[in-house]
């Protein structure tokens, strides 16, 4: 399905079969090599894609988000050696990116001489944050445009990331020019990003593949940037650290045994307290499904919250280990005090 949404224009959607999802790819591709902005599902969280050579639609990008310009954006491509054009890949990169690409892992890495990437996609930093997704149809994308696409989550900068198409038209209706339609995403969480421009790795975003999954490939990464810390540097080596980030309008209680008669519950497990309104992340405690749940389930409980009059949204806990690490970071996010 293709969605084409942008000021003064009608939106309309065309139901499409595996030769028309082709053809829309093309389409979308079109529009992205023109400049425009397109959203487009990925195995993490909907982006939100422009040239990353066109500085115009790179600070496009930022304007439809309302995102500050010092955090960079993470550059899309269809395959490594598309990447390694534009970065300069160590032997750890290479090891990494054989194992986890394509999938939800974000290196940063020098910048290599030459590369067109504009300045601005990089807020101009010596370093570039690239990855390969795993969906066919974003690789095809990416293989139809042939330029590198910086694509950060396709929702209003700070607000709740997008897993499905419905959440990015609700967040950027009138503020780009379309969203390529793919379906739910799968892991529906961001992408881990590990800085690897320094002496030792550094996970500087827990995200879709575990640090243990990471450190089994390289051994020791460094970790523990809190969000605080990250916020205190103006020059962000990736996208994601903003202390408040991926909050809703309705504050966020976390460590909750149980909700409030006001409150709205994100549970996770068997056992669920009593609450006026209930999205359990995984009744069976599995983190993959957490994961994959979580953001949908923070936009329903804000929107029906709101709705209902609700003070807040209680957040149960969830485990830290493997994908429960991300999830608690999202969450800790969420919860911060707004700016």
């Amino acid at each position: 399905m293709f969605f084409f949404e942008k000021k003064n224009q009608k939106t309309f959607a065309l139901w499409c079969g595996l030769t028309r999802v082709v053809a829309d790819i093309y389409a979308a591709a079109a529009l992205l090599a023109a400049g425009e902005l397109v959203a487009f599902g990925t195995e993490t969280v909907y982006g939100l894609g422009g040239d990353a050579t066109n500085g115009a639609a790179v600070a496009g990008i930022f304007e439809a988000k309302g995102r500050p310009h010092f955090n960079p954006l993470i550059c899309h491509f269809p395959d490594a050696r598309a990447a390694w054009e534009h970065v300069i890949p160590s032997a750890l990169a290479e090891r990494l990116a054989a194992v986890f690409w394509p999938g939800p892992l974000t290196l940063v890495l020098p910048r290599r001489a030459g590369s067109p990437i504009h300045l601005l996609a990089g807020a101009g930093l010596d370093t570039l944050a690239v990855r390969v997704p795993a969906t066919a149809s974003a690789r095809a994308l990416l293989t139809a445009v042939g330029r590198p696409i910086a694509a950060p989550s396709a929702n209003r900068s700070g607000a709740v990331s997008p897993t499905t198409a419905a959440h990015v038209l609700a967040d950027l209706k009138g503020r780009i020019a379309a969203i390529l339609d793919t379906g739910p995403c799968g892991v529906g969480l961001e992408s881990s990003v590990l800085d690897l421009s320094g002496e030792q790795p550094f996970l500087l975003r827990p995200g879709g593949v575990p640090v243990e999954a990471i450190e089994a490939v390289i051994g020791p990464v460094g970790r523990g940037l809190t969000p605080a810390q990250a916020e205190a540097s103006r020059g962000l080596r990736s996208p994601g650290l903003l202390v408040s980030h991926y909050a809703p309008a309705l504050p966020v209680r976390l460590e909750a045994a149980a909700a409030a008669a006001d409150e709205a519950l994100l549970a996770f497990g068997p056992v669920v307290p009593q609450a006026a309104l209930v999205w359990n992340l995984s009744r069976s405690g599995d983190l993959a499904e957490a994961a994959s749940r979580l953001f949908a389930g923070l936009r329903f409980l804000d929107a029906e919250g709101g709705r209902l009059g609700l003070r807040g949204i209680a957040v149960m806990a969830v485990p830290a280990e493997g994908l429960g690490a991300a999830i608690g970071d999202r969450l800790a996010r969420a919860a911060a005090p707004r700016r």
